[in-house]
């Protein structure tokens, strides 16, 4: 047995994009999480951090993406990681990790 689940608690950078593959609505935006600055027992100090994740949500999820989640929003989600390689304009390899979402709640704005 295996897992692939993903917890995330965070703020919406961008509006959501949202495209259609045939009928199905696909919403993808970006969400930040913040590691608070903390000082270790010896005194040094690890700054703040913020991560950037590539969020992605299909078909009823999409819609209320498109409807409801806006830059700012507080967002908590459920959801698992893949990965993509593709191939630019410029026939160039791109990485990338998306969390495709599961479950989700918007808690609020910023």
């Amino acid at each position: 047995m295996s897992v692939n689940k993903v917890i995330l608690i965070g703020n919406v950078g961008t509006d959501p994009e949202i495209r259609y593959i045939e009928t199905r609505p696909i919403a993808s935006f970006r969400m930040a999480t913040n590691e608070r600055e903390r000082t270790l027992p010896d005194g040094s100090k690890i700054p703040e951090r913020t991560e950037w994740h590539s969020i992605v949500m299909w078909d009823g999820a999409a819609e209320f993406a498109e409807k409801y989640i806006r830059k700012g929003s507080r967002l908590y989600v459920e959801g698992k990681i893949r990965y993509r390689i593709w191939e630019d304009r410029n026939a160039i390899k791109r990485n990338v990790t998306e969390i495709y979402v599961d479950n989700f709640e918007l808690l609020g704005f910023k």
